[in-house]
């Protein structure tokens, strides 16, 4: 096991380029069962989710070689169409294997994924809109079984918007019989980037980033190469970053579009946000103001930046409620937080956080992925040493971000316990 060592009151500066969306990456790559052949993609994530997700495609019959942040799929042999409990429990998003293999080959065996830590996050609305398109399912001992001889296009109406049910009917609707319409559709960035790389391999989709979306099926998907988009989660950890250590950093690579809502928050708290030729310069000067956040489906304020912000908000001048309305168990950083002497209360999904003048460093336990960004960024802040454990969870879709930062002076590292 391993754990990082942070010995905060460092202002950073300096400059961090940012790496491949882990949320765009997955799906993309559960794309490539839609086609035979051999893929290329370009920006992957040096993460966890995404070994994953390269394992689970080689237990399917691709070929899988990564070399740096370069992926090659070759999806000629695909000879299975099962994935396991012992992956889907480690990483929710192997459910996004079902709409491609019911799509192309007629059949797929998915294990469901069971609870997660923050939240329920059920994948009924998946179901039923491969129901509609055509499939039979079938769950037996913990598995879904789902066999369609040829899915049809149809219209399916989201009752709430969801990024992984989206992106599963967009797979299994590139090569479906007919118009497929899906309402209320999901409309981040990311789903704006498996719709892209769709189109190069000859899917036929208009109206992706908005709520309705419009595929006609096409009768066979070519190989393609893709770039994957910047992560914005990962750039807004870093704002934050520049923000609570009343840093200087430029933020190279990111798509400041994909942004908006965490940059107006943190220009309304005082962090200096400046868009430059090379991207993003973000600096923090004096004490953050207190704000309130409301986390919405996107273009609203991330429920994967609700952590990070609380962070923040924990040394800022005055009072904050943070309403959480995305997830039902995501509050679960709290109490580490209050180990570092932050001042929050929990009433139903709202979080109130009186700020602190600041942070003593301790000894933490990461419980999630953004969570434990949100405790390295305490840590940065805290008066002292803090260390954290269980680091496996941000290694989940944070790219060597204890290098990135001591890249930007940090006093932090990984080491053994």
């Amino acid at each position: 096991m391993e754990k990082i060592v942070i010995h905060g009151g460092v202002r950073l500066k300096g400059e961090v380029t940012i790496s491949g969306a882990k949320n765009a990456a997955l799906p993309i790559l559960c794309s490539t069962l839609l086609t035979e052949g051999k893929t290329t993609l370009y920006n992957t994530p040096d993460v966890t989710d995404v070994k994953t997700m390269g394992r689970l495609l080689e237990m399917l019959g691709a070929d899988i070689e990564i070399q740096d942040n370069k992926i090659t799929i070759d999806t000629s042999s695909i000879n299975s169409y099962e994935a396991p409990y012992e992956l889907v429990k480690t990483m929710r998003a192997s459910v996004l294997v079902l709409g491609p293999l019911v799509s192309r080959f007629g059949k797929a065996m998915v294990s469901l994924p069971g609870g997660c830590a923050i939240g329920a996050r059920p994948i009924n609305l998946h179901l039923m809109g491969l129901e509609k398109m055509g499939a039979e399912i079938k769950i037996e001992h913990g598995y879904i079984n789902m066999k369609a001889k040829k899915l049809k296009g149809t219209r399916f109406y989201f009752d709430i918007p969801t990024v992984g049910g989206t992106e599963n009917l967009m797979m299994a609707a590139t090569l479906a019989e007919g118009r497929t319409v899906i309402e209320n559709a999901a409309c981040e960035p990311e789903i704006s980037d498996l719709a892209s790389m769709l189109r190069k391999m000859g899917a036929c989709i208009q109206g992706d980033g908005t709520d309705k979306i419009i595929i006609d099926g096409v009768n066979q998907l070519k190989p393609a190469e893709h770039t994957i988009i910047p992560d914005r989660i990962e750039t807004g950890t870093f704002m934050i970053a520049a923000g609570i250590t009343k840093g200087d950093i430029l933020i190279r690579g990111c798509i400041p579009e994909h942004l908006d809502a965490i940059i107006e928050k943190l220009k309304e708290i005082g962090v200096e946000i400046l868009a430059e030729k090379e991207g993003l310069r973000a600096r923090g000067e004096g004490k953050p103001r207190s704000v309130d956040i409301r986390t919405m489906p996107y273009p609203g304020f991330p429920t994967d930046m609700q952590a990070q912000m609380m962070a923040l908000m924990c040394i800022a001048d005055g009072l904050s409620v943070i309403s959480e309305t995305v997830f039902e168990n995501r509050f679960m950083h709290i109490a580490e937080l209050r180990r570092m002497g932050a001042n929050i209360t929990v009433k139903g999904n709202n979080a109130i956080v009186q700020g602190v003048d600041d942070l003593s460093g301790a000894p933490l336990m990461a419980t999630d992925l953004r969570a434990s960004a949100s405790l390295i960024l305490a840590g940065l802040a805290a008066r002292g040493e803090t260390t954290l454990s269980r680091v496996y969870h941000i290694d989940r879709g944070y790219e060597r971000i204890e290098e990135k930062l001591a890249i930007l002076g940090a006093d932090i590292e990984r080491i053994k316990e």
